[in-house]
This record gives C-alpha cells, sequence and structure tokens, in this order.
C-alpha cells in the first residue's frame, strides 16, 4: 500500500482530525522507537512513524487507548 493510502486510511481511523492523528503517531512512534515490537509486519527500512501509521490504518492501535495514556 502506498503511503499516501496509509495515511489517508489512518486519517479516517482518526475521525478526520489531523491534529489527533499526529498526536497519535507521535506517542506511538515514541513507543516504538524506545524498543516497542509492532503490530504489523515491516520492512527493514521503515522509520518507526511509517510503522505507526501502518498500525493505527490497519486498525492496530485504536485510538482511545492511545488518547487516555498519559507520558
Amino acid at each position: 500500500m502506498r503511503s499516501e493510502q496509509i495515511t489517508a486510511k489512518a486519517l479516517v481511523a482518526a475521525g478526520d482530525d489531523r491534529y489527533k492523528l499526529a498526536m497519535i503517531v507521535s506517542k506511538r512512534a515514541e513507543q516504538l522507537a524506545s524498543g516497542a515490537e509492532p503490530l504489523v509486519i515491516v520492512a527493514k527500512d521503515m522509520k518507526a512513524v511509517d510503522i505507526a501509521l501502518l498500525e493505527i490504518a490497519e486498525g492496530k492501535i485504536l485510538m482511545e487507548n492511545m488518547e487516555e495514556r498519559s507520558y
């Protein structure tokens, strides 16, 4: 799937709220960079932000769960 399609699906999952999506992607990318296991199959060259977007687009990350966490 192309990156534009992944981003569009993730945006729909975020209720078309770009700010909300950016915050969720940021939190999840930070978790991934800190060693969290990806919830999707990833290629070697994928960055944490790309993985986070893909997880959201595929429904592996629920918005409600990420919003409630405090960091």
